[in-house]
């Protein structure tokens, strides 16, 4: 009968210390209404009480959840009167194993210091030698483009130019009008107080087309281009597409590397000029509201103020910069494993070590050609 399976928790007539246990104690049945907040009630009331007789020979069924309910009760331990049946036994001491006392302790990190710098070391003489494989790969596959150029990559090229580089002609002319205007300001500032209202342009111009403007496009073109070079070879590694290319016998570099490299080497120079020309533009526009210069004698003067050289620098800069990136986004793409928390981790660490990179370059280059130009 129904009434007859639901559980219960009775006193003995015949001796009130003995409490007995009858129904069944299992999932269903205490879910039923409101009999698990009853019956939890009712525990909690007994838990307050020692010295009880516990009678569970009458159980018609006992499971985890009605036994994790009495478990609670008697503290964690079986009670020192207990009558029960021996499968009731082997429950509770499963139960027993389960307690936190028995978990095994966290296991502490065995690295000491000197030995994660010497795994921080390992790592780093790792990524540098899966580059040296990228490059020698990549300059192998530049000589196969050479000598059969019929058969490159050309769509590829000129999709990823397009990608990398017409696509970002909008927040690139949006960042460099914003600093053009932010460095005009400042700048205005300090040489109306001295009289040097005229220096503004030496400044403007040797500061944007020199290191401003590379660099710029380099950090946004990082942030925005290398992570989706990342983020789609991953999905690629992710999505086993890799893979089929390797089987059909389709070499990942030729296909892959390589026009990302070329179309960001190309791209660039152009992007550092499209940021240049932005962000001289809004240092004019600051120039003549601050200081009252037209911009017809701002663009007379810029060509005396900034020697020719200095725009082969900053173009030098962007083909080197974009190379670098490029190269980075697909050492990291091609290492993701194939899950989705290595997407985000490759992804990550590939944006930062690019633009670690860029910065480590132009500062390079600013030592290398530091008495040339000016």
């Amino acid at each position: 009968m129904l009434t007859e399976s639901e559980p219960t928790l009775n006193y003995c007539p015949d001796a009130p210390e003995r409490i007995i246990l009858q129904g069944a104690w299992i999932a269903h049945r205490l879910a039923k209404g409101q009999r698990l907040a009853e019956i939890q009630n009712a525990l909690n009331n007994l838990r307050q009480q020692p010295g009880r007789i516990w009678d569970l020979r009458e159980l018609a069924g006992l499971d985890h959840l009605g036994a994790q309910l009495l478990w609670r009760c008697w503290g964690r331990k079986l009670p020192d009167q207990i009558l029960c049946t021996e499968q009731h036994e082997g429950l509770f001491l499963r139960l027993s194993q389960l307690h936190p006392e028995h978990y095994p302790p966290p296991v502490k990190a065995r690295l000491t210091p000197l030995m994660q710098l010497g795994n921080g070391v390992i790592t780093f003489f790792r990524h540098a030698s899966d580059m040296a494989v990228l490059l020698g790969q990549l300059v192998l596959d530049l000589l196969q483009f050479i000598r059969h150029p019929l058969r490159g990559p050309w769509k590829e090229i000129s999709a990823n130019i397009y990608r990398m580089g017409a696509q970002a002609m909008g927040i690139t002319a949006l960042v460099g009008i914003l600093i053009g205007i932010v460095l005009s300001y400042l700048s205005a500032q300090q040489l109306r107080t001295f009289g040097g209202d005229l220096f503004i342009v030496n400044i403007l111009g040797m500061s944007i087309i020199r290191e401003l403007g590379p660099m710029l496009a380099a950090i946004l073109v990082a942030g925005r281009s290398g992570s989706a070079i990342t983020a789609q070879l991953g999905v690629m590694r992710v999505t086993e597409e890799l893979d089929a290319m390797r089987v059909m016998g389709i070499p990942h570099g030729f296909r892959l590397i390589m026009p990302k490299v070329l179309a960001l080497a190309i791209a660039m120079p152009l992007i550092v000029i499209w940021t240049d020309l932005m962000a001289l533009a809004g240092g004019m526009i600051s120039a003549q509201a601050l200081l009252g210069m037209s911009p017809e004698f701002f663009i007379y003067k810029l060509p005396e103020a900034v020697p020719i050289l200095n725009y082969w620098i900053g173009l030098l800069k962007g083909v080197t910069f974009g190379i670098l990136i490029a190269l980075i986004a697909c050492h990291f793409g091609l290492r993701i494993e194939p899950n989705t928390e290595s997407l985000g981790k490759g992804t990550t660490s590939s944006v930062v070590s690019a633009i670690t990179l860029v910065i480590i370059a132009d500062a390079i280059f600013a030592i290398i050609f530091s008495k040339v130009g000016y």
